[in-house]
């Protein structure tokens, strides 16, 4: 239609208020304009963190958001919506191997996009944070300055992010010629009590540690308070290093070092990836890494690290 022909239309709509029907569209373009999103654990501000990245870049690009949490009823909604089509495509910023609901995607061919986690051999599109990097930034960092005897608090090692952290941790304190003694590790689940709890029971030990690793910030706002309760001084008599850099962490109360994830960069890339595969379902699968950086603060003592930053470019594949 014509310039003209078109305002005149759409100065109609405005007019009367009118708001475009979301099953005629869908009927026309075989799109309902809704992403499905699947998190677990909303107790870690990390997902709220990105949710909210989330639901800013998919409002902008005019899609609505349902949100499911794997643990409870939020699985089971999550696979019916996506065997019966009522999403376009799916976003996991959580999942394994062994997720029902990543299962049931592949087998309906759902367009999906991992982020904030990667499942080796899965032909899909994935963008994560360089996570091995970041274990080792932290084990390069404790022993250039001082500490011997590290402590690890972690959870679910079925996530790949948890794993490729530890992995990456484990390497660095091995390539230089330290390791960690079992009794100073913690295995629990992932919740500020758990953290605090473990850190209690490390602080308990005849030879305490003089710093402790923690898998996620969440672990290590319980490991702070941990600390407080059996008075420890952080950092004087003990340091604590967490992962994700919340907005928590940086709070003047907290001041937490910990292994900043750009949250925004990699929302923005797995909505990008999604997106066009949705408009090319064909395209070969990517996979995005991007940087991470080591945020010093008071929970170490504010001491400066030569080389903070992991991977100085995303590597794309």
């Amino acid at each position: 239609m014509s310039a003209e022909t078109r305002e005149k239309v759409l100065a109609a709509a405005r007019t009367i208020d009118y708001r475009p029907n979301v099953l005629a569209r869908a009927m026309r373009t075989s799109r309902i304009g809704v992403i499905g999103v699947v998190v677990a654990r909303l107790n870690n501000p990390l997902y709220t963190d990105i949710l909210r990245a989330l639901n800013l870049a998919l409002v902008d690009q005019e899609m609505r958001v349902v949100l499911w949490d794997t643990e409870g009823a939020g699985e089971v909604a999550a696979i019916d919506a996506i065997r019966q089509s009522l999403v376009d495509g799916v976003i996991f910023a959580a999942a394994t191997r062994t997720s029902s609901v990543l299962e049931e995607a592949i087998q309906a061919s759902a367009p999906l996009v991992l982020i904030n986690r990667t499942v080796d051999g899965l032909a899909c599109d994935q963008v994560s944070s360089d996570n091995t990097s970041g274990g080792a930034l932290v084990a390069s960092y404790l022993l250039d300055h001082g500490r011997r005897r590290i402590g690890y608090i972690t959870g679910n090692t079925e996530a790949s992010t948890i794993q490729n952290r530890e992995a990456g941790f484990l390497k660095a304190l091995s390539e230089k010629g330290s390791k960690i003694e079992s009794s100073l590790i913690r295995r629990v689940d992932f919740s500020h009590d758990a953290g605090r709890r473990a850190m209690r029971s490390l602080l308990d030990l005849a030879d305490p540690p003089d710093a402790v690793f923690c898998a996620n910030d969440l672990l290590a706002f319980g490991a702070l308070d941990g600390a407080l309760e059996a008075g420890c001084r952080v950092p004087e008599d003990c340091w604590v290093v967490g992962f994700d850099d919340v907005e928590q962490a940086s709070w003047a109360t907290l001041s937490l070092t910990t292994v900043r994830q750009p949250i925004s960069s990699i929302v923005d890339d797995g909505v990008s990836l999604l997106l066009e595969r949705l408009a090319n379902p064909a395209l070969e699968p990517r996979c995005i890494v991007h940087p991470v950086d080591l945020m010093i603060r008071g929970s170490t003592g504010r001491c400066r690290n030569p080389a903070q930053s992991a991977n100085p470019r995303g590597v794309a594949t």
